[in-house]
């Protein structure tokens, strides 16, 4: 089922080139929220598979070909997604749909050699955003490291609010208690808010008469100077992880090393490949190497694995990636964080005790996703930042209320807004400072707005989150 957007939403017309595994997850993502997609690419059976499963426009060739862009009606479409596994291809693609007229282009560019020239040569590429999933994901393991008790962590407003998801154990204080009796338990002193519930794959958007339960899986929203009070509050540990053990050596292993080396973190690196040893020795001279096979349990526990802080997987595999985090778990590694693609079975993997999953491909579709939405905007707070949580049922969303909006919702208190169903407006950030709303407080020109909604709502314009375009309650 299609998703039902608000009427200013305007549809577009995009074309995405490559049909692999990002490609067809931003087909599915598109698709769904009623643009006009084409795919093009040179496999006809990938094609075919997506023509099928999507209902979408498919155009077989080249994708940087001036004739197979034409055919695509590359010149009179909004957005061309270059996502193929070849940079070079992915930028020649962008910059021919640019000289055809296209008027937004992206492309995926993984070589961590060219981020320094886009940046430079951006708009002479012709490219209005690029994307490195590898960077990204290297960046998110990062930031979970920095906090291993959170199974998910998001931030908005320039980091000035998180959004982090943790799992209530039985000696937590929260379980059993309703969210309205937070405030006796002190957390009156914090500027934070329980936004979302997931018990059992049911994701809920609670009331204050909500009770919590142990094994619930919670996102909050905080102060993102507050987080280390937060979780000495809720009696977490919350000091940063000393010691990381990478399996795999692969370009995200390279970024997040790099990472870790200058936050002092000790690294130690499992790769298969001694060529690519020999490659991790000359970049990262900080970390410790091993040529070896991280599936094979005597190595692992040979070089540590008991006593480090964290185990990252990180091969090409997903079925590597859960055996080596599942024997990780069972040997009471305290944090986990397995590379998936196949997102489509996170819930499996939970029930088998892998509870952190970084998937590059759900990232780059998110950013992706995005900014779709935030130039298909056509009035109102536009998309700035957008978050699939919640095993992807729900979405987190930052809006910028531009100064020359005159809509009518702006200082009206949020008690007296006609809301959706569903919607709860986590945090509004005003001259650098954070509040977590509460009945009385409204929203001006110039705020930071952050929203989270169910994901089946598709939400892009702030405008989409009242009933009907009515703001105020009735008298």
């Amino acid at each position: 089922m299609r998703a039902v957007l608000w009427t200013e939403r305007r549809d577009m017309k995009i074309v995405i080139v490559g049909d692999g595994k990002v490609g067809y997850a931003l087909t599915h993502e598109l698709a769904n929220e009623g643009h006009d997609v084409v795919v093009i690419d040179n496999n006809p059976n990938v094609l075919k598979k997506s023509q099928e499963a999507l209902d979408v426009a498919v155009v077989e060739g080249n994708g940087a070909n001036v004739d197979v862009q034409r055919e695509a009606d590359v010149p009179i479409s909004d957005i061309l997604i270059a996502a193929t596994s070849r940079d070079e291809v992915n930028l020649l693609c962008c910059m021919t749909a640019r000289k055809l007229g296209c008027k937004n282009t992206i492309a995926r560019v993984r070589n961590p050699e060219y981020d320094q020239n886009l940046r430079l040569l951006k708009e002479e590429l012709g490219l209005s955003l690029h994307i490195n999933p590898e960077r990204t994901a290297a960046k998110e393991i990062f930031r979970l490291l920095q906090y291993p008790s959170f199974l998910k962590r998001d931030s908005f407003a320039k980091g000035r609010v998180e959004l982090v998801e943790l799992k209530l154990k039985d000696e937590n204080m929260l379980a059993g208690k309703q969210l309205l009796e937070m405030n006796k338990l002190g957390f009156g002193q914090l500027n934070a808010l329980v936004c979302t519930v997931d018990r059992g794959g049911d994701v809920t958007i609670p009331s204050g008469s909500f009770r919590l339960m142990e094994g619930d899986k919670i996102t909050i929203a905080a102060d993102a100077t507050e987080l280390a009070k937060l979780l000495r509050l809720l009696h977490v540990d919350n000091h940063a992880t000393q010691s990381v053990m990478i399996i795999g050596g692969g370009r995200i292993s390279v970024y997040l090393a790099l990472l870790l080396a200058r936050a002092r973190v000790q690294i130690t690196i499992i790769e298969k490949s001694r060529e690519r040893c020999e490659r991790l020795c000359e970049l990262i001279p900080d970390a410790m190497v091993i040529n070896g096979d991280g599936t094979a349990q005597d190595l692992l526990l040979a070089e540590g694995l008991e006593s480090t802080g964290a185990l990252v997987t990180l091969t090409d595999m997903d079925e590597e990636n859960l055996i080596i985090s599942m024997f990780g778990n069972f040997m009471g590694v305290p944090k986990t964080i397995t590379k998936i693609n196949r997102t489509e079975y996170t819930a499996v993997f939970e029930e088998k005790g892998i509870d952190t999953i970084v998937s590059p491909k759900q990232l780059t579709a998110d950013e992706i996703i995005s900014y779709v939405r935030a130039i298909g905007n056509t009035s109102g707070g536009s998309i700035v930042t957008l978050y699939r949580i919640m095993d992807g049922e729900a979405e987190a969303i930052e809006f910028f209320i531009q100064y020359d909006c005159e809509a009518s919702y702006l200082h009206v208190s949020l008690q007296e807004l006609r809301l959706k169903p569903n919607i709860l407006i986590a945090a509004i950030i005003r001259a650098r400072k954070v509040i977590i709303p509460k009945g009385g407080d409204y929203m001006q020109k110039g705020d930071t707005v952050v929203v989270i909604v169910a994901a089946s709502m598709g939400v892009s314009d702030i405008k989409d989150i009242f009933v009907d375009g009515i703001y105020r309650m009735k008298d």
